[in-house]
C-alpha cells in the first residue's frame, strides 16, 4: 500500500509540474494600434525573454487584425480612451471595458520637413497663411486638431487652422505618412511626438506651446480569453512596472 502511495503522489507530482509548464509555456497574442507599437513590442521582447514564451504583436488599423483578435487575443492595447470604447464596440464580448488600464501619456506635437524650412516654432505658425498643414482623422487622432485649435474657445482659430488643413484628412498614421512622403509641399503634420521617435529621419519635431498642447493616453486590457492565462495579466502588470515604464519613456512617452 506505502508503494502505491508513493507511486500515487509521484504521478500527481508530474501531473503538477506538466500543468505548470503548460500554462508557463502559452504564448501571447497582442493587439492594438500602430502608434504604441514600438514601444509594445520592445516590452512584448523583454517580457517573452524573461518568461520563455513568445509574446506575438500584432499592430495596425483595427479592420485588419478586428476578426482574428476575436478568436484569439489575450491582450488589447489602444492609443486613446475613445479608442478603446472603440475597439468594445468592435470586438463585442471579447473584454470588459471597465477592465482597461491606463499607462501612459503622450503630446500633441508638430512634426516638419528635416531642416525645419519653414521655421515653424509652434502651434501659432501653423496658422500663418500659406502653411500647410496635415492632421489625422481617424484611429488615436480622431479630433486632435480641433481640439488643438479649440483649446482656448477661440473661434478664429479653428477657422485660421482649417483653412491651412489639408482635406480631407488622412484616415490613419500609415495613410499620412505615405502622403508625407509623397506630397513634399506639405509643410507640418500635426500628429503625437511618438511618431517622430519612431521615423527620426522623416521629420523633424516641433513642440506645441502651452495652453494648446494636449495629450492622450495608452491603454491596456486583459481580454476574457487572457483571463485563464497567467502571463497576459503579468504582461499587463509588467507594462505598468518600472521596466516597462522605462522602454515607453524611451519611445517618447510621458511616463511620470
Amino acid at each position: 500500500m506505502k508503494s502505491i502511495g508513493k507511486f500515487a503522489c509521484g504521478m500527481a507530482a508530474v501531473v503538477c509540474l506538466a500543468a505548470h509548464a503548460a500554462w508557463a509555456a502559452q504564448d501571447l497574442n497582442v493587439y492594438g494600434p500602430g502608434g504604441p507599437a514600438p514601444a509594445m513590442k520592445e516590452a512584448a521582447e523583454a517580457f517573452g525573454k524573461q518568461h520563455g514564451i513568445r509574446v506575438e504583436v500584432t499592430a495596425g488599423p483595427t479592420p485588419a487584425w478586428a476578426e482574428q483578435a476575436k478568436q484569439d487575443a489575450d491582450v488589447i492595447y489602444s492609443g486613446a480612451e475613445n479608442m478603446m470604447s472603440g475597439f468594445a464596440s468592435a470586438l463585442p464580448g471579447v473584454f470588459e471595458l471597465r477592465d482597461a488600464r491606463t499607462l501612459y501619456l503622450r503630446p500633441s506635437a508638430i512634426l516638419v520637413r528635416p531642416g525645419n524650412p519653414k521655421r515653424i516654432g509652434g502651434f501659432k505658425d501653423l496658422l500663418k497663411p500659406g502653411i500647410k498643414v496635415m492632421a489625422v482623422s481617424g484611429a488615436g487622432q480622431t479630433g486632435l486638431w480641433e481640439d488643438v485649435a479649440g483649446r482656448l474657445g477661440d473661434i478664429e482659430t479653428v477657422r485660421a487652422f482649417r483653412a491651412n488643413l489639408i482635406l480631407p484628412e488622412a484616415g490613419n498614421s500609415a495613410q499620412a505618412r505615405k502622403q508625407w512622403t509623397e506630397d513634399q509641399t506639405i509643410d507640418a503634420w500635426l500628429i503625437w511626438n511618438i511618431w517622430q521617435v519612431s521615423n527620426p529621419d522623416l521629420a523633424g519635431v516641433v513642440e506645441i506651446e502651452e495652453p494648446y498642447r494636449i495629450y492622450r493616453d495608452a491603454g491596456v486590457v486583459v481580454t476574457k480569453k487572457g483571463k485563464a492565462n497567467p502571463q497576459a495579466r503579468a504582461f499587463a502588470d509588467f507594462l505598468a512596472a518600472p521596466e516597462g515604464k522605462a522602454i515607453f519613456r524611451k519611445w517618447g512617452w510621458k511616463t511620470d
